[in-house]
């Protein structure tokens, strides 16, 4: 049961990369059904490690066995494998269920339900490993599907582009990862995880020496962990990737930013939480660079028209938020909100490629509007998703994002204050945008086109269903699961999340006094009143201030996103394909290498032709002393060597 698992999506990609054309539609039952059943095992795991509190090891192959060095493709199932088990199984399958009429009209329907599959895949791989080289291959795998899913419309120029630009971006990520193994097996020479984790106090006291500085080898080695989980995490920096994955089919951004790719970097950081708890420095860094990261994408959504890449943006907010949870030392709580947010990130964007399907896959918001009566099943889900996202009362983004910047309150120093502070400021913005979506796209006088509007309908059950089985989990997954994730006394995560003593504060954000407690939600609150006035009744005065200079420049920076691709375009892409040009091609290909390649061999050998036959007279007494002189040169140089 445990192998099947993971075993299952394979065969559903295998069966249809390599029968798909003898299956034909049975490729959509097969991949959905095996998924389906990975994931009632997963339920049937997770009631075993509730009962006993057990931790399973599954041993199944030798992989690579040298020197001291040996590595085992084994399976790790404890209470945090579970937890991540339960999502991406659940969400994987619901969206393959949803991509069966989705997609129903492409002609690659069967090679796009097995690249779904093969991304469920390796997800499962990377959170069952019980080595970071095993892991690692997890880790690729999603990068791979990833870039499969991106571009799964190849003969589309953004989506060429926006594949590369992922792949590349990761890869930054993916060289700070690679370097941190080469760090671990340095030290541990090993690469499994409990050994690993069981001996981190007797090396904390370990350094390297750099540039006469002598800096911890847990610094180094967090750290560049941390760098590695920026990148799959789409933290600052490392973000660009993440709002032109949308390129790709709706199906794939919601499973890529519900339940894979993106939830990569919080599992690792929560996995590795017993080598961050020995390093404050990183854990500093990290509570700064996810404050940083949840203003900067609430901020970038604020002007964004793509109904698409406004929720991408919010899920970058998101991961800022578990990313600072992690940074104060509450692995529990981020992994809360992680599961929270994957039920209201996948209802989002499947809602937001139900709306988009019906208006004949119009993205522009400004080009919608008026969809309320027409839409009614899609506006509900879209209500409840938005309302999840912002952090409304009850609902379950409520639970854990409140839960986060209360610890981040509760802790009492400069660095929290500052994150609950910006992620409080954050907060508003993303109540402000969620709320604008809600009106351009529903509330508004209709935008679009006559015949669009008109032909716009809800879709069939096979969209419907997984759609309202998220509207559930949405509304209810954090009043049903908080106890069991952070749940004061709980032991849930014994095993698992390593919290050190002193850094334990999950018991005092309970006696907060009331002004921090509401804080966020007034803010959240204020956010959506601004947003429903300022579109409801100021809009002609709102569009009017777009004239005024200091208004349009604040506009235009936001709008396009901080100018962070045109900074890494001109700093780093132009001068890079400058000197690939001028130093790589010119001197290096055009001339080092075809200097002593083909192009100095033919010049060589025309030479010496030329040279030869300046001498060559055709007499037959001067070729025949030629030959006798080369005859004597030939015996003399073979005695020569013969005698030495």
């Amino acid at each position: 049961m445990y192998i099947l698992i993971i075993l299952l999506p394979l065969f559903g990609f295998f069966s249809g990369s390599l029968f798909g054309r003898f299956l034909g539609y049975g490729v959509c039952f097969i991949t959905s059904i095996n998924i389906a059943i990975s994931f009632i095992f997963s339920l049937l795991i997770l009631q075993d490690v509730l009962t006993t509190g057990n931790t399973y090891q599954i041993f199944l192959i030798s992989w690579i066995i040298s020197d001291s060095i040996a590595i085992n493709w084994c399976f790790l199932f404890d209470s945090l494998t579970c937890i991540m088990l339960i999502v991406v199984t659940l969400i994987s399958t619901l969206v393959h269920i949803y991509s069966i009429e989705y997609m129903s009209e492409d002609p690659h329907l069967y090679r796009f339900m097995s690249y779904l599959s093969l991304f469920t895949f390796f997800m499962l791989i990377l959170i069952t490993s019980n080595n970071f080289l095993q892991m690692f291959v997890g880790w690729e795998g999603v990068g791979l599907s990833s870039y499969l899913l991106i571009n799964f419309w190849f003969t589309r120029i953004q989506a060429n582009k926006a594949a590369i630009k992922a792949m590349l971006v990761n890869r930054v990520g993916d060289f700070f990862i690679l370097l941190a193994l080469f760090i671990i097996y340095y030290t541990f020479d090993t690469f499994d995880y409990k050994i690993i984790f069981s001996i981190i106090p007797l090396v904390t006291s370990l350094n390297i020496c750099i540039l006469d500085f002598k800096i911890s080898i847990i610094d180094i080695l967090s750290i560049l962990l941390l760098l590695g989980s920026m990148g799959k995490s789409a933290q600052i920096g490392l973000h660009t990737w993440l709002p032109d994955a949308m390129e790709g089919p709706t199906p794939v951004s919601a499973l890529i930013h519900a339940a894979t790719m993106v939830t990569a970097g919080v599992f690792l950081i929560c996995r590795c939480s017993f080598i961050f708890e020995n390093s404050s420095l990183s854990l500093n860094l990290m509570m700064f660079i996810g404050s940083i990261t949840a203003f900067f994408a609430s901020t970038t959504g604020l002007f964004q028209n793509d109904i698409k890449k406004v929720i991408a943006y919010s899920t970058c907010s998101q991961l800022g938020y578990m990313f600072f949870a992690c940074g104060l030392s509450n692995y529990d709580v981020s992994m809360f909100h992680l599961s929270n947010h994957a039920f209201f990130k996948a209802l989002l964007f499947l809602g937001a490629g139900s709306i988009i399907h019906a208006v004949s896959d119009e993205q522009d918001m400004r080009k919608m509007g008026g969809l309320k009566n027409l839409l009614p099943f899609s506006y509900s889900t879209s209500v409840i998703g938005s309302l999840a996202l912002v952090g409304f009362p009850f609902l379950s983004g409520f639970y854990s994002k409140d839960s986060i910047l209360e610890i981040a309150y509760a802790k009492y120093t400069f660095a929290s204050h500052f994150c609950f502070y910006l992620g409080t400021i954050s907060a508003f913005f993303t109540a402000f945008y969620s709320t604008r979506l809600l009106f351009l796209v529903f509330l508004s006088e209709s935008n679009g086109n006559k015949i669009v509007i008109k032909n716009a309908h809800e879709n069939g059950w096979k969209i419907t269903f997984p759609l309202f089985i998220l509207s559930f989990f949405s509304i209810f997954s954090g009043y049903l699961t908080k106890d069991l994730f952070i749940g004061f006394g709980n032991h849930y995560w014994s095993s698992s999340i390593f919290i050190n003593n002193s850094n334990y504060i999950i018991a005092d954000y309970e006696f907060l006094s009331l002004t921090p407690k509401l804080m966020p939600l007034i803010f959240t609150l204020l956010g959506i009143f601004l947003s429903f006035f300022i579109y409801s009744f100021e809009l002609e005065n709102y569009l009017s201030k777009k004239k005024i200079q200091s208004f349009r420049i604040f506009y235009t920076f936001i709008n396009r996103k901080w100018y962070f691709d045109r900074f890494y375009n001109q700093i780093f892409s132009q001068k890079i394909l400058e000197l690939s040009y001028f130093f790589t091609y010119q001197k290096v290909d055009r001339g080092f290498l075809e200097f002593f390649g083909p192009v100095g061999i033919i010049r060589s050998t025309k030479n010496l032709y030329n040279y030869f036959k300046f001498y060559y007279s055709g007499n037959i007494f001067h070729i025949l002393l030629l030959f006798l002189f080369s005859l004597i040169l030939l015996i003399f140089i073979y005695l020569l060597v013969y005698i030495l």
